[in-house]
């Protein structure tokens, strides 16, 4: 059977998921360790409810002892003080170690948390490895300084490393979101301490397990699994903590801030919640494609993607047409088998978010126009999945249009004129992503520019590449994963003047 052959095959899949070696313990200081208290937290399939494995449950206890590790591999050097070229060669030897099991990641985040592995395989493992390998081959590239002072001086200008990064990431991309903050950290010398989501904290341990393959020392890549207000907390308020990065909701990150303030103030980057909207003018002549990328851009991942398009303001003239389309996308969306690569939906990452979601359903019923969707189901007999689901005549107050719904689910708004879409586009606490629709090159600047948003994609929904920033205003967070400003989070500028007789 061919590599294409192989991918495609739902049988396939399923030997291996049910062959791969599962993670379970932290790892802290180079080694493999059960938590402290000897605790331990299931993690489950949402696809099937069947239990995976037992893992370690990390606490202050555990995280104390990961930051001293990270502390102690940053005073002795052994990481920072390598060439930036030597890094770069052990980053790229992780890449390459990644890329060899890339099958393998693909199967745990879709057993971890429901993802179709078609997507993990396809595209969620290829980015991560691509990340980590791009900012590998950076680090190597940044430049110092020298200040233009008077003569008999000069003023050196260095990015140095921070010292102790720690980094919280979300359940929904695990693997992704893991190396976005470790990637760019770990390049300009920095050790880290890394407590995934307790929903799926599958791959990044294996990311840690692989990182000592590759030869990063020990201490320098920690990994405590556990829960958000134990160790993502004890994280949080750590006295020697130097940065500590976040992905998550907008309610979390505010309590990151919190405890920034209360600890050493050490410096808080958040990328939190979006509501971002996809505006689509008459003037779009290709609104199948623009169909595709709507449809794609809030029911990839199940909806489950901070800057997923959940509003679509569409203008009035074409407004039934572009349902007629975006409906008739809806069976390439049906849940399924999330090792099937046939499916067009997976699971919801656990049957308690999926709960919360069909709450949002159930508000938008009452107070908008249910197209298509709107109900739970469940495959082969069991699992947490939810159709995809489009509501239309949805007031711009109505809750499905302000709040962040992390699911499957579509509020479609409508508009007469341009100063209408971007007022519409703006109403919100967040500023994540946007995207507008249009052949008229002068509206593309014109509205592009008035957009909040980080991110704002023209004739194309959610754009992700390593070369360009990415992040929000508003609500949405603070700082950029990404390009070369990611690295800018993770260092300080340390001058040096020397004064000198001439």
């Amino acid at each position: 059977m061919t590599e294409s052959a192989r991918v495609g095959d739902r049988d396939y899949w399923h030997a291996l998921a049910g062959s791969v070696a599962l993670p379970n313990q932290a790892v802290i200081g180079g080694q493999q360790v059960d938590a402290r208290s000897g605790k331990r937290f299931a993690t489950i399939n949402p696809a099937t409810g069947a239990l995976l494995t037992d893992i370690a449950e990390g606490d202050a206890a555990d995280i104390d002892a990961a930051v001293a590790a990270a502390r102690r591999s940053f005073d002795a050097g052994h990481w920072r003080n390598q060439s930036p070229l030597a890094r770069k060669q052990v980053l790229l030897r992780l890449a390459e170690l990644m890329r060899a099991e890339q099958q393998q990641l693909a199967a745990m985040e879709s057993l971890d948390m429901g993802k179709l592995v078609r997507d993990a395989s396809g595209n969620d493992i290829p980015t991560a490895i691509n990340i980590l390998q791009w900012h590998a081959e950076e680090i190597d590239k940044v430049y110092d300084e020298v200040a233009p002072l008077p003569p008999g001086n000069i003023g050196l200008i260095r990015r140095v490393p921070l010292g102790v990064v720690g980094a919280v990431v979300p359940w929904n991309f695990p693997l992704n979101m893991a190396v976005w903050k470790c990637a760019p950290a770990l390049a300009a010398g920095n050790s880290v301490v890394l407590k995934p989501a307790e929903q799926s904290p599958l791959t990044a341990l294996r990311f840690a397990q692989l990182a000592l393959e590759a030869g990063l020392p020990e201490g320098v890549l920690n990994v405590v699994p556990g829960f958000g207000e134990t160790a993502g907390q004890a994280l949080g308020r750590h006295m020697d903590v130097d940065c500590l990065a976040f992905t998550g909701s907008t309610a979390v990150g505010k309590m990151f801030l919190r405890y920034a303030g209360d600890s050493n103030l050490k410096q808080v980057w958040l990328e939190c919640g979006g509501k971002s909207p996809v505006v689509v003018f008459e003037d779009c002549e290709d609104l199948e494609t623009a169909a595709d990328q709507v449809a794609s851009g809030i029911f990839y991942n199940q909806g489950q993607v901070c800057s997923a398009g959940s509003r679509l303001i569409v203008q009035n003239s074409i407004r039934t047409k572009f349902l007629d389309l975006l409906t008739a996308r809806l069976s390439q969306y049906q849940p399924g088998d999330p090792l099937d690569p046939r499916s067009g939906l997976g699971a919801m990452v656990e049957a308690r978010h999926a709960a919360n979601v069909m709450r949002y359903v159930e508000a938008g019923r009452r107070e908008a126009t249910l197209v298509a969707g709107g109900n739970a189901v469940q495959v082969d007999g069991s699992g947490s999945f939810i159709e995809p689901t489009i509501f239309a005549d949805v007031h711009p107050d109505a809750v499905i249009a302000r709040e962040e719904i992390f699911g499957p689910v579509l509020a479609v708004l409508g508009f007469s004129d341009e100063d209408k879409a971007i007022a519409l586009a703006n109403d919100s606490i967040y500023g994540l992503g946007a995207s507008l629709w249009t052949d008229n090159l002068s509206r593309a600047h014109r509205v592009s520019e008035q957009l909040v948003a980080g991110v704002v994609g023209v004739n194309v929904v959610d754009p992700i590449n390593p070369a360009v920033p990415f992040g929000g205003f508003r609500q949405s967070g603070s700082g950029r994963d990404l390009s070369r400003h990611a690295v800018e989070k993770y260092t300080a500028l340390k001058t040096t003047w020397i004064r000198f007789k001439n």
